[in-house]
């Protein structure tokens, strides 16, 4: 059961985000403590963004600026947020983890809308200094998220990417696994220093997320980006509502 979570796992966060909330409950069914479940699918699902990174290798050309200014903010975000798991109860974050997914999900259907209400435009040149303030803030949150529980980060990520006019979602998806990369390495490296990590559990999974990871990314690169914004929507929900479950009964 943990191979085949960690599969779909990393086969959901190459395509969007929120695999957490699948490897997350199974743990947590198999008797391991919230915050070692945690802190074990953080380290497992780690592997998971490399493969989903390889297979969206082609779509980053020309990216080497988002990728090095947004990676730094994640590290350091990422670090924030693994620290406040590590030393912070979780129970009131807990709560507003579905708000939270609930709210990047409806804003990720609205991109459209709202960018030519601002008239907001695709990234052709070179982005201004206020492009990259917006994106370095909303980043540096998204990575303390990230860092702290993560479930449904990759939907914030991509909301965000594609306000910002980054509107090719291969593009966005192959800088969202990047940008997650950078998050879960510095995360699964301090809570593996605070043994917080199962090991031969998070080992098994980690090969499987792997494995995922490049599945999905293989497929959602040949699929009608229709299709993955539906699908990016649909898991969004599903995480949301299922979480609200978890938090309320």
């Amino acid at each position: 059961m943990m191979v085949a979570a960690a599969f779909a796992a990393g086969v959901i966060n190459s395509i969007a985000g929120g695999g957490t909330l699948i490897t997350f409950p199974v743990l947590i069914w198999l008797g391991l403590d919230p915050k070692v479940a945690n802190a074990t699918s953080t380290v497992a699902l780690w592997p998971g963004l490399f493969g989903g990174l390889f297979g969206y290798r082609s779509e980053l050309e020309n990216s080497s600026a988002i990728l090095l200014r947004l990676g730094i903010t994640s590290v350091i975000g990422g670090a924030i947020g693994s620290w406040l798991l590590i030393w912070t109860p979780s129970s009131t974050f807990a709560r507003l983890v579905p708000f939270l997914i609930l709210f990047a999900t409806i804003l990720f259907m609205a991109q459209g809308s709202i960018n030519r209400r601002l008239r907001l435009q695709p990234i052709v040149a070179e982005p201004k200094a206020a492009w990259w303030l917006g994106a370095i803030v909303f980043q540096f949150f998204s990575a303390m998220y990230g860092g702290y529980f993560g479930a449904g980060n990759g939907i914030l990520m991509l909301a965000a990417l594609g306000i910002l006019g980054l509107h090719d979602i291969n593009r966005a998806n192959g800088i969202k696994n990047f940008l997650g990369i950078c998050i879960n390495s510095i995360a699964a490296l301090s809570v593996e220093l605070s043994h917080l990590v199962v090991r031969p559990d998070g080992l098994l999974m980690a090969g499987a997320a792997l494995m995922g990871g490049y599945f999905g990314a293989h497929v959602a690169v040949r699929v009608a980006q229709v299709t993955i914004r539906r699908a990016i929507v649909v898991i969004g929900f599903v995480i949301a509502f299922v979480m609200l479950w978890r938090v309320w009964h």
